[in-house]
């Protein structure tokens, strides 16, 4: 899209279409950033609900397409006892510790990629961390970033 500079005063300004604005969630008197790759929305300080969300569903995608469900399990188990001997607990870990005592892949599956509520309240608190390299935690979170 092409955007026409204009006289603004004693200055050149652009005018933005409303739609680009909203969905960059800026009004007016909010600021842009000017970079070498031009005119930005300004960075947030973090993620919205959703967007977090799917941060942790490519998280758990990334840890199902490269390690078994034993091995996500054992994963589970390992870093729930290390918290709960830390004193680091809560609710969500008691279902965790359920669905990883168990054999039911199906049930592994679901709490890690589901959707519904219980899915989304559960990745939460994941208890696979680690299963991960650091770069590959890196590379998902720069790509959700942007």
């Amino acid at each position: 899209m092409k955007i026409p500079l204009r006289r603004i005063g004693n200055s050149l300004g652009v005018i933005l279409p409303k739609a680009t604005l909203e969905a960059w969630g800026v009004g007016e008197g909010d600021a842009l950033e000017l970079g070498e790759r031009g005119l930005l929305p300004p960075r947030r300080g973090g993620f919205r609900h959703e967007e977090l969300d799917e941060l942790r569903l490519k998280m758990a995608l990334a840890i199902i397409r490269q390690f078994t469900p034993a091995q996500v399990r054992a994963q589970i188990l390992a870093n729930l006892h290390r918290w709960d001997r830390q004193g680091m607990w809560v609710s969500a870990f008691d279902e965790w510790r359920e669905i990883a005592n168990g054999d039911d892949d199906g049930e592994l599956f679901a709490a890690m990629l589901g959707r519904n509520e219980k899915a989304v309240r559960l990745r939460q608190s994941a208890p696979y961390a680690g299963l991960l390299s650091p770069k590959e935690v890196r590379d998902i979170n720069e790509e959700a970033a942007g």
